[in-house]
């Protein structure tokens, strides 16, 4: 009897600057559409998402500016296209949601993270609303602040 293979677990990959240009209002977890070589890449971690977005379009949603490096050992008599636009899977009511959020001035739809799920590979997108220059130096501050707390109970105990 064949042994069963575990799969891989957690994150795939961040948007990290997502957080920082955006305040995050609602998240939803989407499948994504794949083809055997970017499941291949996607096990291997070759994955993207700086710069990447959601386009809500004919009542569907698609991911854009996603990057998945072909792996050399993968399919050679396929033409991998490492930025190729990937459909999210969504039910009616989440994209009924994303639509008309999506409406309204200053809300976007962005790719958070991709990470594995069981064997599946799940994207979280979420809506945005674009931050100010003074709301990122703000979240800097904040940022800078508790980090320093931090250091100063790490170090208190380890002086006495």
């Amino acid at each position: 009897m064949a042994k069963q293979k575990k799969h891989p677990s957690g994150t795939i990959a961040l948007n990290k600057k997502a957080l920082h240009d955006y305040f995050i209002e609602q998240k939803f977890e989407a499948g994504v559409a794949l083809a055997g070589w970017e499941v291949k890449s996607l096990r291997a971690g070759k994955a993207q998402l700086v710069d990447s977005y959601v386009l809500l379009k004919d009542g569907e949603a698609w991911l854009l500016g996603c990057h998945i490096t072909p792996l050399t050992t993968a399919s050679t008599h396929v033409i991998a296209d490492p930025t190729r636009t990937r459909k999210l899977l969504l039910n009616q009511r989440e994209l009924g949601k994303l639509f008309g959020a999506v409406q309204q001035k200053g809300y976007a739809c962005i790719a958070l993270s991709l990470y594995w799920k069981k064997h599946l590979v799940k994207c979280e997108i979420a809506l945005g609303k674009g931050k100010k220059e003074y709301d990122k130096r703000d979240t800097e501050r904040v940022r800078d602040s508790n980090r320093e707390m931090q250091r100063a109970i790490r170090s208190k105990g380890k002086d006495e």
